[in-house]
């Protein structure tokens, strides 16, 4: 599979940063710093377009290590990038810490990772099929 991607940015085109990797890192394509202030949320660009194969979508995920070292996280987690959508590729990045922390031009800063997906048709019925588990939700199973 191949997918296409224009880069109007002066970073390398993600990459996989491991054999095994699922994600591929995004850059911002910032012109200078910019501090995101505690609980401040901004979009902030990539420079980078996408064409997607059908039946295939880009998932947008935060980098673990920014979240756990500097309470930085993707907001709308994951976002979906729909193989029709040809715009920009943004990332809503949310400061969850209780400091300014300050995002560099070029910083990686989330993950993409590609996946197929299925349009199921969708049947309306006035009832669903019994299982041991039932309506059983959130956290019905217990702690431990």
């Amino acid at each position: 599979m191949n997918i296409k991607i224009i880069n109007k940015s002066d970073n390398p085109l993600p990459r996989y940063e491991s054999a095994q990797a699922a994600g591929m890192d995004l850059r911002t394509s910032i012109s200078e710093p910019f501090t995101l202030q505690p609980l401040e949320r901004r979009l902030f660009p990539t420079g980078l377009y996408i064409e997607l194969p059908v039946g295939y979508e880009a998932q947008i995920r935060p980098r673990s290590g920014m979240a756990l070292k500097r309470g930085v996280t993707v907001l709308n987690t994951p976002g979906t990038i729909d193989a029709d959508y040809r715009g920009e590729i943004g990332i809503i990045l949310i400061n969850l810490s209780g400091e300014a922390v300050t995002i560099e031009p070029g910083e990686r800063i989330a993950q993409m990772v590609i996946a197929r997906h299925e349009q199921p048709q969708i049947i309306e019925v006035s009832e669903l099929s019994d299982t041991e588990r039932g309506e059983g939700g959130f956290g019905h199973s217990g702690v431990k």
